[in-house]
């Protein structure tokens, strides 16, 4: 999609850093798995960080089918999980009263706290058609990313707000720690960070392929061994890592969104027989302004970068189709 607002080269640009920060949450993934584990085995951390990296890495390899075996397992067993802990926690304060009554120690402005919010989902959230390519029709691949956004993402970042309310405890390893949940958590939580970092890994994979033309298993393994690399900074780093994203990311999306229903009316030539530009110059500035209104303007920092990014580039795309229609009205003797 991004060669068609960006340009053939031009896409270079947002699968580096789609890409890139898939990366990065697959580094996050490694630590949130090798911790827990160490907590209670008393194994050197990076050992553990080490082994994981290397065996998510290993099923990313194989590709899609490897996903959906995992994916099989790991998605009702994370519900199942989540729900026990949540009504545990709940049960925990004296019900939903108890829960709703906890005061906070810290404060978090509201833009603040959406900001976090979309930081979660942000990259996967632009990388997801790659994924719904593989559906059967459009209705199977909409109907998908609502139930996994909508329902399956909201109900993930609610069992951690609740475990997190009712325990004092932010990291999702100590609130099962707490719960003495620690044990099914590592088997449970470890399938589920497996099959995400192994949809990191095959669309960082599909990226940096488009970026190198080398192909998609051998920038697996790339990736995989980078993501280990950095999965301990990257973990203590947790906070300063969403908001990067949310400076960088939504403007991405937002040109293609733009490209797609404002200015093509939801119609794109079929991709085969799609003529690119190289570079389009109007969508790279608009991401650059994009980027510059999240840290510039006061708000939602996603917020202010999507409408800056799509006000920015329609206007100059309808500044340039006007300029290329008066230049051949110009040289035609027609009146514009």
């Amino acid at each position: 999609l991004a060669r068609y607002s960006f340009g053939e080269k031009g896409s270079y640009l947002v699968s580096f850093l789609v890409s890139a920060t898939q990366v990065g949450w697959f580094g996050v993934g490694v630590a949130m798995f090798a911790i827990p584990v160490s907590k209670v085995t008393g194994i050197n951390v990076g050992i553990l960080v080490l082994v994981s990296g290397l065996l998510m890495t290993a099923t990313a390899f194989f590709g899609m089918k490897s996903l959906t075996i995992l994916s099989m397992i790991a998605v009702p067993s994370i519900a199942i999980l989540g729900s026990i802990s949540a009504g545990k926690a709940i049960g925990d304060v004296g019900g939903i009263t108890g829960l709703l009554s906890i005061e906070p120690t810290g404060t978090m402005t509201m833009s603040a706290a959406l900001a976090s919010v979309v930081g979660t989902f942000i990259s996967g959230g632009t990388l997801t058609a790659d994924f719904t390519r593989f559906s059967k029709d459009k209705k199977t691949a909409v109907s998908t990313t609502v139930i996994a956004f909508l329902i399956g993402n909201s109900l993930m970042l609610a069992f951690g707000a609740i475990g997190a309310m009712a325990t004092g405890q932010s990291d999702i390893a100590e609130v099962m720690f707490m719960q003495s949940l620690i044990i099914p958590a590592i088997i449970i939580l470890g399938l589920n960070i497996w099959t995400t970092n192994d949809n990191a890994l095959y669309g960082s994979g599909l990226g940096f392929s488009n970026i190198t033309k080398q192909p998609k298993s051998r920038m697996v393994i790339i990736n995989g061994i980078v993501g280990t690399l950095l999965a301990t900074f990257l973990y203590n780093n947790f906070m300063g890592w969403l908001n990067l994203l949310n400076s960088f990311i939504p403007a991405t999306g937002a040109v293609i969104i733009a490209d797609y229903f404002i200015l093509n009316k939801r119609s794109y030539t079929e991709f085969k027989y799609a003529k690119f530009k190289t570079v389009n110059i109007n969508a790279i500035i608009a991401w650059i302004a994009g980027v510059i209104g999240a840290y510039t303007l006061k708000g939602i920092t996603p917020l202010n970068s999507v409408i800056v990014a799509i006000v920015t580039y329609v206007v100059l795309s309808k500044l340039n189709t006007k300029s290329k229609s008066n230049d051949i009205n110009n040289r035609t003797g027609k009146v514009a």
